[in-house]
């Protein structure tokens, strides 16, 4: 007869239980040209995020605080999905997400050459919609409207 040893639970090493995911019906996605060197995959994710938590506060969870009641700034309450592509399908998914009307954020490829918030500004307001050379799309909605925004984009690696 074959029995099965399990470890005992120890209370040192595991302070709290595991919990069951929680499931989103809405999505926080990033998709990045994939010829982005890695310093500017994590500008242009940092700065299209941070545009989304203005646009919808509902995205943002509670403040932490850690054990010594040291308070730390709120974050996102859902995970943050990163997508990769081509310019072709930067530009197909800036376009889909102009169409579904969700909130967006955009990083174009002359921004890496600002040094400001006010020439950042500039820089995209000096450019036509379809004009704007994508680098970083932020979006978010409903699972399926975001789903079909990214299409043709894989996960980042």
């Amino acid at each position: 007869m074959q029995t099965t040893y399990k470890t005992p639970p120890r209370p040192d090493r595991q302070s709290h239980p595991m919990t069951t995911s929680t499931r989103f019906d809405t999505k926080i996605a990033v998709l990045l040209r994939e010829d982005l060197e890695p310093w500017q995959r994590l500008n242009v994710t940092a700065f299209l995020v941070s545009g989304l938590g203005t646009e919808v506060p509902e995205v943002i969870g509670e403040p932490y605080e850690d054990a010594d009641s040291v308070p730390y700034l709120p974050m996102f309450r859902q995970p943050v999905l990163v997508f990769q592509g081509t310019k072709e399908i930067l530009k197909a998914a800036h376009a889909r997400a102009l169409t579904r009307a969700l909130p967006r954020a955009v990083f174009t490829g002359d921004l890496f050459a600002t040094g400001h918030d006010a020439a950042n500004r500039a820089a995209v307001r000096a450019v036509g919609t379809t004009d704007l050379e994508v680098v970083g799309l932020a979006v978010h909605g409903p699972k399926n409207a975001v789903d079909k925004v990214l299409k043709g984009a894989r996960m980042h690696p």
